[in-house]
């Protein structure tokens, strides 16, 4: 087999063209010259809250997200600040706890937890006759360490984590609610908005996923790791 080809695709991300990259850090650097430079200032965010869109558009592939995300006031500072106090993150699914790397969260000194396949969850689940989420979002909020709640594929789990909330059972520093799909999903979000006191980063309407919902805390992590300013953690969007 011969060598692979080389094609220009003409970016003006791109100084020579389109080459066959293998080095995971300049595939990065690259993919987030391209958004850089398809979403270019004004932006309705910026600081901290630009980078989190910004990882989010990365995942994705959808700009979108520029339309779609909201951030309430505190959800940055808060969720840093969890993150910096080394908490545990609750995730509704395993795909959502295994896409946010133990080795970003070691240094933080948190954890990723999810519970949707403990024995336990299962159990509860079959007697009352719930979902598994559901339990799972219960055997959370009774961990006190649990300050981050992680909701990417489940409607059920946003649903009972605002009736915990409105119980006053818990007081999360940051829920990301980003459920994907065509049933009560977009329906779940705008009731979490509009009925939780809790700092939220969600995803208007259908779209969302555990891809989408892991890489917000990746970014906030990230930001904490390299050592962002207070400035850029306060940020300011619209």
């Amino acid at each position: 087999m011969g060598p692979v080809p080389l094609f220009k695709c003409g970016h003006p991300a791109y100084e020579d063209g389109m080459n066959y990259l293998t080095d995971p850090q300049e595939i990065e650097r690259r993919s987030m010259a391209i958004i850089e430079a398809e979403a270019p200032p004004p932006r309705a965010y910026s600081g901290i809250a630009w980078q989190v869109v910004r990882r989010m558009i990365h995942t994705s592939a959808d700009f979108e997200m520029l339309d779609l995300v909201r951030f309430h006031p505190d959800a940055v500072i808060q969720g840093m600040a969890a993150l910096a106090g080394g908490c545990t993150i609750f995730t509704d699914t395993r795909m959502a706890c295994m896409g946010i790397p133990q080795r970003r969260m070691d240094p933080l000194g948190c954890k990723v937890v999810s519970f949707m396949s403990d024995p336990d969850v299962a159990v509860l689940a079959r007697e009352r006759e719930t979902t598994r989420a559901v339990v799972a979002v219960d055997k959370a909020v009774a961990d006190p360490s649990v300050r981050i709640f992680v909701i990417g594929n489940a409607p059920t789990a946003l649903l009972r984590l605002i009736e915990r909330i409105e119980a006053g059972d818990v007081q999360p520093a940051l829920v990301v609610a980003m459920p994907v799909g065509f049933v009560n999903a977009a329906e779940s979000k705008a009731m979490f908005m509009e009925k939780s006191p809790a700092p939220y980063i969600a995803v208007q309407g259908r779209k969302g996923g555990s891809p989408l919902a892991a890489c917000v805390v990746n970014a906030l992590a990230q930001a904490l790791l390299d050592g962002a300013s207070e400035e850029a953690i306060l940020g300011d969007w619209t």
